[in-house]
C-alpha cells in the first residue's frame, strides 16, 4: 500500500464519525434561548502569535523548493470580546460555546525545484507569492472547536515573495533566486474556510492524558478549492488547553486560540490528513490570463508529528510535516518542512 493510500485510509476511518456533527448541533439547538452558553474557560486575555514554516527549520539545509516559506503574524481576542452581530452569527451556526475573533496576516512563498534558471522550467512548480489578511470567528465547547474564516489578499508580485526571499538571502549571504520574473501574475484573492475539530478523550496512560482530535475542513475561493479530513493523536498534561498545534492552511491545524488551564502543560502528537483539491492558483496559474502552471494532484496526503509546551500564558509548538506530491511529475520524494510557532497572552 502506498503512503498516499495509507494516509487517506487513516483519515477516511473518521469521516463517518464526523458526519454525526449535524445531529449533535441539533441537540444543542434544542436549548431554550434563556439558557446561557456552556463556557469552556473564562479567558479574557488576547493572544499574539508569530509563526514560521520552512524546509530549513526541519532539515537545516538552505535549499528552496516547492513550499519554500510561510510567515504569520496573528492576534486572537479573549473569550467574549466579539461584536454582537458576530456573536449572533456564531450562535446561529453552532449554538452554544465560548467565542473569539482572530485576525492574521500571512505570506506564503512557492518556488520550483530548479531555482538556478532565469525562469521556471515547464513541468516544474511556478514561482508564486501569496499575501492574505484573514478574519476568523471561533467558537469552543469542551468537546469541539468550530471556526469560519474569510480571507482577502493577492497572488503575484504584489505579495512581495521575491523581495522577502531575496532580501533574506542577501542577509544570510546566500545566492539570490533569479527566476521571479516568471512568477504567477497579480490577481486579487478571496477565500472562505469552515472547520470543525472534535475532542475525543481516550483515558490515561502512565498518568498522562490521551485524546484524539478528528477534524473536517472545507474551503472555497480563487486561491484554493479543497475538502480535508484528518486526525491527530496526542498525549501529555493539560490537553484541555487547546485543540492542537497551529499550522498555516491548508495544513491540519488546531488554531491559534488556547487557554492556560494549569501553570505548565505539554503534549506530543502525531497525525495524518487527506485533502481533495479542486483548484490551487499557485499550481494551476492565473484565472484570467496566461501564466506558468502545472497539473495539480487531486489527492494530497500529509503526516505530521511534533510537540507543544504551554507555560504561564506562553505557548511554543513545533510540527514536522511530510507531504505527498502536489502536482504531476513532482520530483524529490516526500516534501518535508517544519512549522514553528510562538504565542503569548496579554
Amino acid at each position: 500500500m502506498t503512503l498516499r493510500s495509507t494516509l487517506f485510509a487513516a483519515s477516511g476511518l473518521f469521516a463517518a464519525a464526523l458526519c454525526a456533527a449535524p445531529a449533535e448541533a441539533q441537540t444543542a439547538g434544542a436549548q431554550t434561548a434563556s439558557t446561557p452558553p456552556a463556557a469552556v474557560h473564562l479567558d479574557s486575555a488576547s493572544i499574539w502569535t508569530l509563526q514560521g514554516e520552512n524546509a530549513s527549520i526541519s532539515t537545516a539545509k538552505l535549499t528552496d523548493r516547492y513550499y519554500t516559506n510561510g510567515l504569520r503574524l496573528g492576534w486572537t481576542s479573549g473569550v467574549g470580546a466579539v461584536p454582537e452581530f458576530l456573536q449572533r452569527a456564531g450562535r446561529a451556526l453552532w449554538f452554544d460555546g465560548d467565542q473569539r475573533i482572530a485576525i492574521d496576516l500571512t505570506q506564503q512563498i512557492y518556488t520550483p525545484a530548479n531555482t538556478k534558471t532565469a525562469a521556471s522550467l515547464p513541468g516544474d512548480r511556478p514561482y508564486a507569492g501569496v499575501l492574505m489578511a484573514n478574519f476568523s470567528l471561533l467558537q469552543d465547547t469542551p468537546n469541539h472547536r468550530s471556526s469560519m474564516t474569510f480571507g482577502i489578499g493577492m497572488v503575484g508580485p504584489a505579495a512581495l515573495g521575491e523581495e522577502v526571499q531575496n532580501g533574506f538571502h542577501d542577509l544570510i549571504g546566500q545566492g539570490r533566486t533569479n527566476g521571479w520574473g516568471s512568477q504567477i501574475h497579480n490577481e486579487p484573492l478571496f477565500q472562505i474556510t469552515s472547520e470543525r475539530t472534535w475532542r475525543l478523550k481516550t483515558g490515561q496512560v502512565g498518568g498522562l492524558d490521551t485524546e484524539i482530535l478528528p477534524s473536517l475542513t472545507g474551503s472555497v475561493g480563487n486561491l484554493r478549492i479543497y475538502a480535508q479530513t484528518g486526525v491527530v493523536f496526542r498525549f501529555g498534561q493539560g490537553l484541555d488547553g487547546d485543540f492542537g498545534a497551529p499550522r498555516l492552511r491548508p495544513g491540519l491545524t488546531g488554531g491559534t486560540a488556547y487557554t492556560q488551564t494549569r501553570p505548565f502543560a505539554w503534549y506530543v502528537f502525531a497525525g495524518a490528513d487527506g485533502r481533495v483539491v479542486g483548484r490551487d492558483i499557485t499550481l494551476d496559474g492565473n484565472d484570467f490570463q496566461n501564466s506558468p502552471h502545472v497539473k495539480s494532484q487531486l489527492l494530497v496526503g500529509e503526516l505530521q508529528f511534533g510537540f507543544a509546551v504551554l507555560w504561564h500564558g506562553v505557548r511554543v509548538s513545533y510540527t514536522h510535516v511530510l507531504q505527498t506530491d502536489e502536482f504531476h511529475h513532482q520530483s524529490g520524494g516526500l516534501h518535508q518542512f517544519g512549522s514553528l510557532a510562538a504565542s503569548v497572552k496579554f
